[in-house]
């Protein structure tokens, strides 16, 4: 009987080691705010757009302008895709590029930010472009050291700071695109 469960010992035993060795993992707490976040936000992207697409939400074409729509279309995909970023195994190809897509999409959510204003003016939500422009920098600069646990909170911190605060607030806040989206 020996002989048959060692085998199995031996290899559990040696599993931990491969799969650390290039991947990191968030922990529990934050696995689960992360995936919270991603799905109630996600959800809500969806059902404010399937409200656009059945005709259900009020006309927005006070919001068809260049930066917006930019904004939007960059921002949209960020939500899932760093969500299953974030979740899934670490530093495989897949991974790293994927990452640079976001990390791209991020940066043009806040550059294209800089050119939305509301009623002529900047707001305190405009305070994300700068998080986001130094997070950026910090995340790739962790990345190239090799500091893998100095790149894993700043890109959890990135995912629920810079991108789910501000998202929050553009649905919750009277007058916000996705607001009206989603409420009418």
């Amino acid at each position: 009987m020996n002989a048959i469960t060692l085998p199995r010992f031996a290899r559990t035993a040696a599993a931990p080691k491969a799969t650390a060795k290039g991947s990191f993992d968030i922990g529990p707490a934050t696995r689960t705010a992360v995936s919270l976040a991603c799905f109630t936000m996600s959800f809500m992207i969806v059902w404010a757009l399937g409200r656009t697409a059945l005709g259900m939400a009020p006309d927005v074409s006070t919001y068809a302008k260049l930066p917006v729509i930019l904004h939007v279309a960059a921002v949209l995909p960020t939500i899932p895709l760093g969500g299953w970023l974030l979740l899934a195994k670490k530093g495989t190809p897949a991974h790293k590029q994927l990452g640079k897509v976001w990390m791209v999409l991020m940066l043009i959510t806040a550059t294209t930010a800089i050119f939305i204003k509301t009623s002529g003016s900047f707001s305190w939500i405009h305070l994300f472009v700068p998080l986001t422009f130094h997070a950026a920098w910090k995340v790739v600069a962790t990345a190239r050291k090799g500091d893998i646990a100095a790149h894993k909170n700043h890109l959890v911190r990135t995912y629920l700071l810079a991108l789910m605060l501000p998202g929050i607030a553009s649905f919750i806040l009277p007058g916000r695109l996705m607001n009206v989206l989603l409420l009418g």
